[in-house]
C-alpha cells in the first residue's frame, strides 16, 4: 500500500470548510469521478461515484478534525484506498490536509508507485478546488 499526502493553506475558517465539504463534494471537488448517488449508511454516507467507465461507492464518515472515506466493496479501481481530510485553525484560515493510502494489489514492479502518483494528483486538485471556492 503505497500513502500520499496534499496540503494547503485555505483563507477560510474550519466552521466554513466543513460547511462547504461534504461527502459528495469531496469526491467532486477531486475531479476524477462525479458523485451519482448518496445515502446514510449507520453514522456514514455512502457516495456513488462513477467515470471513466467505471462506477462504485465510497464509504465517507466525518471525523473530529475532517472526514475519512474509503473504496466499498469490489467494484473500484484500487484493491484499496482510504483518505482522510482534516481541517485545523491557523492564521487567518486553514491548514487543510489530505492523507490517502492506496493499493492495486497487482505483482507488477511500481504499481501502487504509480497509483500513489496519480492519487496525489487528485489529493492536490481537491485542495485547489476547495481554495478556489472558499
Amino acid at each position: 500500500m503505497r500513502e500520499v499526502e496534499a496540503e494547503r493553506f485555505v483563507g477560510a475558517t474550519p466552521a466554513a470548510l466543513r460547511r462547504l465539504l461534504t461527502p459528495t463534494a469531496l469526491v467532486e471537488y477531486e475531479g476524477s469521478f462525479t458523485a451519482q448517488d448518496s445515502y446514510a449508511d449507520g453514522d456514514a454516507t455512502v457516495v456513488t461515484v462513477a467515470g471513466g467507465g467505471l462506477a462504485f461507492d465510497l464509504r465517507v464518515t466525518e471525523t473530529a478534525d475532517g472526514w475519512r472515506y474509503e473504496q466499498a466493496g469490489d467494484r473500484g479501481p484500487f484493491d484499496a484506498m482510504e483518505t482522510e481530510v482534516t481541517v485545523e485553525q491557523a492564521n487567518e484560515g486553514s491548514r487543510l490536509r489530505a492523507t490517502s493510502r492506496v493499493s492495486l494489489g497487482l505483482p507488477l514492479p511500481f504499481a501502487d508507485r504509480v497509483a500513489g502518483w496519480k492519487r496525489r494528483g487528485e489529493l492536490r486538485r481537491l485542495l485547489d478546488n476547495v481554495a478556489a471556492d472558499a
